[in-house]
């Protein structure tokens, strides 16, 4: 642990100021400006990793070591998330006691729509994410939620991503004030230190991308929503977008937050838009 603190501090201030350098409005906006935020947070990526093809960042630590790349790319042969992908496609298809299916409950029968999600809700005025829909669509067809951070629902969201591959994120933020309060919400988390680390989210995504703690590269926040749901080796089996932030929070000897609760809707909304253009990847795998 040591060990870590030391390599994230040593490159803490030189990546402050290069950020600050190459994306003043992210840090310290004086207005809610989600466009100029998103051209910053590309542009800082862009700039800091010129070798790596935009469309690569999705890929995560894969974009960032060309050996750990190779070793990928040989996996994806016979993918670890494959059996979540079958899982999943029979469970989309399967109707609820009532008869109806997870096709009624999502515009285009579910089929190509990952790109959309999460959206703002402007009757509910909140950020709705595709677990959240889908669990919704459970309760109202008289079914039982599932856990929102494993299993049942990473299958799913699994299925539902794979139908979406290569369709470019398109998130939009409606013209209300509240849709604007839930994106910089959702911002402000992400930027924002806690636990006894002292960590927030960009301290290793933003300020460390492709260094390593101890066998782990740390994955680029920019389009690191792009290729949820993850299977891990780490995990062992399937994780969902939820599954990620509590896990993130949990290794920042940070309080997890509830699945689902609003912070974590805000920041899954964030991270979404500003890789607005990037390719949808998941189901993803990482080490």
């Amino acid at each position: 642990m040591k060990t870590r603190s030391v390599l994230l501090l040593g490159s803490l201030s030189a990546a402050l100021v290069a950020f600050a350098l190459t994306s003043p409005r992210v840090v310290a906006a004086d207005k809610v400006d989600p466009v100029t935020d998103a051209k910053a947070f590309q542009n800082f990526f862009f700039q800091k990793f010129p070798d790596v093809k935009h469309e690569d960042f999705v890929n995560g630590p894969y974009s960032m070591n060309e050996d750990l790349k190779r070793q990928w790319q040989e996996k994806e042969e016979f993918p670890p998330y494959e059996f979540a992908l079958e899982a999943g496609k029979e469970m989309f298809s399967t109707p609820f006691k009532n008869g109806k299916t997870y096709a009624d409950c999502f515009p285009n029968g579910g089929i190509g729509i990952r790109q959309n999600y999460p959206y703002f809700d402007e009757k509910e005025g909140k950020v709705v994410t595709l677990e959240l829909a889908l669990n919704r669509c459970r309760e109202a067809n008289g079914e039982a939620p599932y856990s929102y951070v494993k299993d049942e629902m990473a299958s799913l969201t699994a299925y539902m991503a794979y139908t979406s591959r290569g369709k470019l994120m398109d998130i939009k933020i409606p013209d209300d004030p509240r849709a604007l309060a839930a994106y910089e919400n959702g911002k402000r988390y992400f930027y924002t230190r806690r636990g006894q680390m002292n960590f927030s989210c960009a301290s290793c995504h933003v300020q460390s991308p492709g260094e390593r703690i101890r066998a782990e590269i740390l994955a680029p926040a920019l389009g690191i929503v792009n290729a949820m749901p993850i299977y891990r080796s780490e995990w062992s089996g399937m994780g969902t977008t939820s599954r990620r932030f509590v896990t993130c929070n949990s290794q920042t000897r940070a309080v997890p937050l509830e699945p689902q609760a609003d912070e974590y809707r805000d920041v899954e909304y964030f991270l979404s838009y500003v890789a607005n253009g990037l390719p949808i990847s998941g189901p993803g795998a990482r080490p």
